[in-house]
């Protein structure tokens, strides 16, 4: 046993090594190999959204319990809290993403909300809000190229945006544009969750977004918005939550399989060409690219509100040579 606990504190002193970008000498195994888990203290944190700052070797993750965002480091093991939950009417967190000029966009899931903070100060921009309190949830976000802000909704068929010209510093809260009626699009809304994660696609002129309970994957036109179903080989992707772009790649987190698929896309459909699973998931949301890995959520949302969560909540560190 002590043989074996040493070799846990040598392999995890590598890893965190390796992130850090320190050299950590010679070591019993290549820790670029394995899967290792940041934590986050406290017994109800739910984490559910996440982003990465590569030029800073930081990233974020959002609480669906309380709107907790805290902020971890490449090569430390813990997390911290950035942004306390509750400010500004954040009581709840989804979602998340970075602008280039390292601003913060925060999907508030049932509150209706959405906030934009400056990470460098950690000041709010400006609060937006859909004015729904019920059958709304305000679930993932996504940027184009010319700075427009789109979010889904899983229980009001609407693509919401935030235009560009609007995201500045505020004291006013600002009125989430309706950008998209879905009900008028061949996206079908259903009990559960519906549209969930979105993410710009490669050729930057169209979002593409999965729907969690039919598993369905739609690309949605810039800027007109026109709705296409891509048809997915070896799918459907039935509880696809986060989209995460690879490359060209695109690796859909599934929440209910416990794992990762990995598609290719196609000119008029996508393929799944990798599935991938961890020890370490535990209901995972979403994911966001690091370095050479990705971060993976572990919501445990399955446990909430009246589960046993596994403690300490975590994200799985996943070297990208997993992924296929």
């Amino acid at each position: 046993m002590e043989t074996l606990r040493r070799w846990r504190v040598t392999a995890a002193t590598a890893l965190t090594a390796v992130l850090a970008g320190v050299s950590a000498g010679p070591a019993h195994a290549d820790p670029r190999r394995y899967t290792f888990s940041y934590t986050i203290a406290g017994e109800r944190v739910f984490p559910e959204g996440v982003v990465a700052d590569q030029a800073r070797g930081v990233f974020y993750v959002s609480s669906a319990y309380d709107g907790t965002i805290y902020r971890g480091r490449a090569g430390h093991q813990r997390l911290e809290v950035f942004l306390p939950g509750g400010a500004d009417g954040r009581t709840q967190a989804q979602g998340l993403r970075l602008d280039p000029r390292g601003r913060l966009y925060v999907a508030g899931g049932a509150t209706g909300q959405m906030w934009v903070y400056d990470t460098r100060t950690r000041s709010l921009v400006r609060r937006f809000d859909t004015g729904l309190r019920e059958d709304v949830l305000v679930n993932d976000v996504a940027l184009d190229p010319a700075g427009n802000a789109y979010f889904t909704d899983s229980r009001t068929p609407v693509l919401w945006r935030l235009p560009a010209g609007q995201i500045r510093p505020s004291a006013t809260p600002a009125s989430a544009e309706r950008f998209l009626d879905l009900t008028r699009t061949t996206v079908r809304y259903q009990e559960g969750f519906n549209l969930n994660g979105i993410a710009l696609a490669p050729g930057r002129r169209s979002l593409l977004t999965v729907q969690s309970n039919t598993g369905k994957l739609f690309a949605i036109a810039l800027p007109g918005g026109r709705v296409t179903e891509v048809p997915v080989e070896q799918g459907p992707l039935t509880g696809g939550d986060g989209l995460t772009f690879t490359g060209k790649r695109l690796v859909v987190t599934r929440s209910a399989p416990d794992r990762l698929d990995t598609l290719t896309l196609g000119t008029v459909k996508a393929r799944v060409v990798h599935s991938y699973t961890d020890t370490t998931f535990r209901f995972p949301t979403t994911a966001a690219l690091l370095y050479n890995r990705l971060l993976v959520v572990n919501a445990q949302l399955d446990q909430d509100p009246d589960g046993q969560p596994e403690l300490p909540f975590s994200v799985s560190a996943v070297p990208l040579e997993k992924l296929g």
